[in-house]
């Protein structure tokens, strides 16, 4: 007689219930915790900016630059807008304010928790003016042109170039170096040799025109001696032409080794 083979039926275990899963809770608990403190720095009334404060300023309208960081302050997160304190983009709002406001040489945002903004803008200073064809601007230590001028003033010198560019405000028009050596030169010759300076033309790396209000020039080479240059323009000044000649003069050129010669008026 045959013996019958049974298998042995395995017991099925019945899955547990994820609600019943303790990391499931924790899961839901974290993600309520962090989603609470998103909408408490990111959407609560606490946090958006409602007051921007902005130093005082000369040449530009506050108005203005609180009309332009009003629209850089709100933040889009899914459909909603914010105005948080922490989520505004301080660098995008420096460079925004910096490229439509050219007369600003720096700009700094200082966050004050929990709701103020307040700004400290440096404004660019006019050392002289720069001419191009017959149009003047404002030109600061930096050698950036940044407002155009339509009124001059006698006192303030006048820069131009013979290398023709087209003028955009807040760009460079020469480098910090060159700007600061005129501004050297015009002093000497102010203090040294009692002679007002009315304009610097750049003719070249090697050559400038130096023109003063006795009506006539200077030569020099900014890539030489300046020093030993207004040394022997001093000398020439001193020894050889009295006051009363130097209208007669028409350019004392001071760009060769020892030499000053003076070429006067025909």
């Amino acid at each position: 007689m045959k013996k019958r083979k049974f298998r042995k039926l395995h017991q099925i275990k019945k899955k547990k219930s994820i609600f019943k899963n303790r990391f499931f809770w924790l899961g839901i608990f974290i993600f309520l915790f962090i989603g609470s403190l998103g909408y408490f720095f990111f959407f609560s009334e606490t946090f958006q900016i409602k007051k921007i404060i902005i130093a005082d300023l000369e040449k530009v309208s506050k108005e203005e630059i609180n009309s332009l960081i009003e629209k850089k302050i709100v933040t889009k997160i899914f459909f909603f807008e914010s105005k948080s304190i922490f989520l505004i983009n301080s660098r995008e709002i420096r460079e925004n304010v910096l490229n439509n406001f050219p007369q600003i040489a720096e700009f700094r945002i200082k966050k004050k928790l929990p709701d103020t903004l307040s700004i400290l803008p440096t404004e660019r200073v006019g050392l002289a003016y720069w001419k191009e064809g017959e149009r003047y601007f404002l030109i600061d230590g930096e050698g950036v042109i940044f407002e155009e001028i339509f009124e001059l003033k006698s006192e303030i010198l006048q820069i131009k170039s013979e290398d023709l560019k087209s003028v955009i405000l807040g760009e460079k028009v020469i480098d910090k170096e060159t700007i600061n050596q005129i501004l050297e030169v015009e002093e000497k010759l102010k203090k040294d040799l009692e002679i007002e300076v009315e304009e610097f033309l750049i003719v070249s790396g090697e050559r400038w025109n130096v023109k003063n209000s006795e009506g006539w020039e200077i030569f020099l080479n900014p890539q030489e001696g300046i020093k030993w240059q207004l040394t022997k323009l001093k000398a020439v000044l001193e020894e050889e032409i009295p006051t009363e000649k130097r209208q007669n003069i028409e350019y004392i050129e001071l760009r060769f080794g020892n030499l000053a010669p003076v070429k006067y008026k025909d």
